[in-house]
Parts: C-alpha cells; sequence; structure tokens
C-alpha cells in the first residue's frame, strides 16, 4: 500500500455524541449531594471528585461568597484511578473492593489539616463513582471540570495534590500550596527555589477577578 499525500483533515477526529456524552457527565456530577470531609463512611471505586471551600481564610473569601447559596465553584478538583490504571491493568468491577476514591479524599482532608490556615471542616466535596467501561471518562470528564471551573488549587496555586517525591529527590521547589499553607512535613524538604507568598497572593487576586467577570 503506497503511502499518501498528507491531509490534516484526515486525522482529526470529532464526534458530538462524545462532546454530549461530556455535558452529560459534567451534569451528573454537578448534581451530586455534597459532604463534608473527612468522610463519615467508606467506600468502594474510583472517580472524580471536586472540594469546596466555605471557610474566612482571607486568601479564599471569594470562594465562600459564591458557595454561600450552592456549591457551585470548587477550588480544587481531582481523580482517583484503579490500580493499574496507567498501564490498563485495571479494577474498576461493581462488585471490586478498591477504595482508591475515598482514599484519596482522606488523604485531601489530612493535607488540609496539616496546613497552616486551614480548617478542615471549612470543606466539603461532591464526587462520581465511574465503573466497568465507564472508568475510561475519568481522565476526560476531570480535565473537562477544571477548564470549566478553573479551580484555584488546580491552576494558580499548585501542588495541593502533590505527594512526597522520595528519597533523594527533594532538589525540587517547594510548591505555591505549600508555601502558602506551609504544615507538610516532606514539603519542607524540598530545597528549590519557590515563588514568593506576596507574588502568589497577587496572582490569587487576578485569578478571582477574572473568574467573577
Amino acid at each position: 500500500m503506497r503511502s499518501q499525500p498528507f491531509d490534516r483533515n484526515k486525522h482529526v477526529y470529532r464526534s458530538e455524541a462524545f462532546v454530549e456524552l461530556v455535558k452529560d457527565a459534567v451534569r451528573f456530577f454537578n448534581g451530586t449531594p455534597i459532604h463534608q470531609i473527612p468522610l463519615a463512611q467508606s467506600f468502594s471505586g474510583s472517580g472524580v471528585y471536586a472540594l469546596y471551600y466555605t471557610g474566612k481564610h482571607p486568601y479564599y473569601l471569594k470562594y465562600s461568597e459564591l458557595n454561600r447559596l450552592a456549591y457551585n465553584y470548587p477550588i480544587y478538583v481531582g481523580k482517583a484511578v484503579p490500580k493499574g490504571w496507567r498501564q490498563s491493568r485495571v479494577s474498576h468491577l461493581p462488585g471490586s473492593t478498591s477504595k482508591e476514591l475515598y482514599l484519596r479524599l482522606k488523604e485531601h482532608s489530612r493535607n488540609i489539616a496539616s496546613g497552616a490556615g486551614l480548617e478542615v471542616n471549612e470543606f466539603a466535596c461532591r464526587f462520581v463513582i465511574f465503573e466497568e467501561e465507564g472508568s475510561d471518562m475519568i481522565g476526560t470528564i476531570e480535565a473537562a471540570l477544571i477548564k470549566l471551573n478553573r479551580p484555584l488549587w488546580n491552576t494558580i496555586v499548585d501542588g495541593f495534590g502533590n505527594h512526597t517525591p522520595g528519597s533523594g529527590r527533594f532538589e525540587q521547589a517547594k510548591s505555591s500550596w505549600d508555601v502558602i499553607h506551609p504544615g507538610r512535613l516532606w514539603a519542607e524538604k524540598c530545597k528549590g527555589k519557590s515563588k514568593d507568598e506576596a507574588t502568589i497572593i497577587k496572582f490569587i487576586e487576578e485569578h478571582f477577578r477574572e473568574l467573577g467577570n
């Protein structure tokens, strides 16, 4: 078979059905119940989640205002994937007892509790559990929610979802989240040059001005 002349249009995939599927999943996500963290009951499954702030921290008062009547503005969106997901060795059946999503939210509760100026009881979450073929949607829906909501801790104040880099790998800079909310012991070991807090605060203020438009 001979090679054909290059035509970019023949390589571009478009599907209105896929677009509608993503919109439907986002609508379902936005209609799921709100729960305070840490969650009172464990559960199995993996999926996508969002955290909402309603406290009095001076950097985030805008979120308290926006979420006063309804939880529409997440401060963070994330995902918890099945074991082996990145290598396509997945365990996502309805009967699975794995608790990736619950454990991820539990980990976030601990990180919030350790971060200076934050109180766990000022945060709530909502989430969607994806099973069977639906687990293939996890990354797509997470990306769609981040693009739609521009959560502060996904965009401007990066690093909330980070894990310890491991022994001997602390040459990297401390994340913006760890600069303004110090307390995670492993983050204090990071030796790289980080943004200063004044610069981060300026970016936060700009973010909220844009979010209000």
